[in-house]
């Protein structure tokens, strides 16, 4: 079976690209995905990758690059959502939930009118095998931006995301890192949308990086954990995917979810098992 996928890869250039690509966006939302879980914003990386389908189907409509449309109604999502928790008094998850609910409404009432319905399927749940090799460059500029933002600005992000009051009390400019890293999130939300789609792409940035949380205190070290998990999940995921005709994104994801659980059973000191020996000896105590 290994076989027949090396045999794949050598063969088809569409596995290659394929493979490529999957690795890139698991690197990439591990990176990104370190500082979405550190800063609770889990939700966020959800109403993006949500928010962008609007961007998509006008595009299609349009003529133009779904790549275009979807980081802007990302970016648009994600500017609304801090507009609408400072100016009420509404908290951070209602004014995402009702942003991201309302750009996903629209998304699929845009993609009615699309006389194309089936290509706009594979947005809302990938089909890494038809990945393009112009989507393939796309995902690497991504993320080669996404690590440089983060190598240059890694202390501000650091001190930004631990304590935001003391960065600030540094004189940091907090609210323009947040968003800075929200556009980040959406470009790789969108770059995402080939691989695993839309309605996964949210397990790819938080899954990765969960898992890497529960294993390290350190967030270098965690980054560093996060994408490697990431980039594993789509080796594996896409071997499964190719070698029993499975949906290739659910696949990945799914393998993600395979690591999570091993990590939360058995990590060295955040684990199921760790924590209830804890419990057992204090018990005794």
């Amino acid at each position: 079976m290994i076989q027949h996928f090396i045999e794949g890869l050598v063969k088809y250039d569409f596995l290659q690209n394929a493979l490529i690509t999957s690795v890139i966006v698991g690197v990439v939302s591990g990176v990104i995905g370190s500082f979405i879980i550190l800063r609770g914003m889990s939700l966020m990386g959800d109403a993006i990758s949500h928010a962008v389908l609007p961007g998509v189907a006008v595009s299609y409509m349009l003529g133009g690059s779904y790549m275009i449309g979807a980081s802007i109604f990302g970016i648009m999502a994600a500017g609304l959502i801090g507009f609408v928790t400072q100016k009420s008094k509404l908290k951070n998850d209602t004014a995402i939930g009702i942003v991201f609910s309302s750009f996903f409404a629209l998304g699929i009432i845009l993609i009615s009118f699309a006389e194309s319905s089936t290509d706009l399927y594979h947005i809302l749940f990938g089909n890494v095998l038809a990945v393009k090799p112009s989507d393939m460059y796309t995902t690497l500029a991504v993320a080669v931006a996404v690590i440089l933002f983060v190598v240059l600005f890694y202390k501000e992000l650091l001190v930004s995301s631990f304590d935001p009051v003391m960065a600030q009390a540094y004189g940091l400019k907090v609210q323009v890192i947040h968003y800075a890293l929200m556009f980040f999130l959406t470009l790789v939300a969108v770059s995402s949308l080939q691989t695993v789609g839309t309605i996964l792409v949210v397990a790819m940035l938080v899954t990765p990086a969960a898992t890497a949380y529960l294993l390290t205190d350190k967030l270098s070290t965690m980054i560093v954990l996060a994408s490697s998990l990431g980039a594993i999940s789509a080796v594996i995921g896409l071997f499964f995917s190719y070698s029993y005709n499975l949906a290739s994104g659910a696949t990945i994801v799914l393998t993600t979810v395979v690591f999570f659980i091993m990590a939360f059973i058995f990590s060295p000191k955040q684990g199921f098992i760790f924590k209830r020996k804890e419990e057992v000896v204090i018990e005794e105590v």
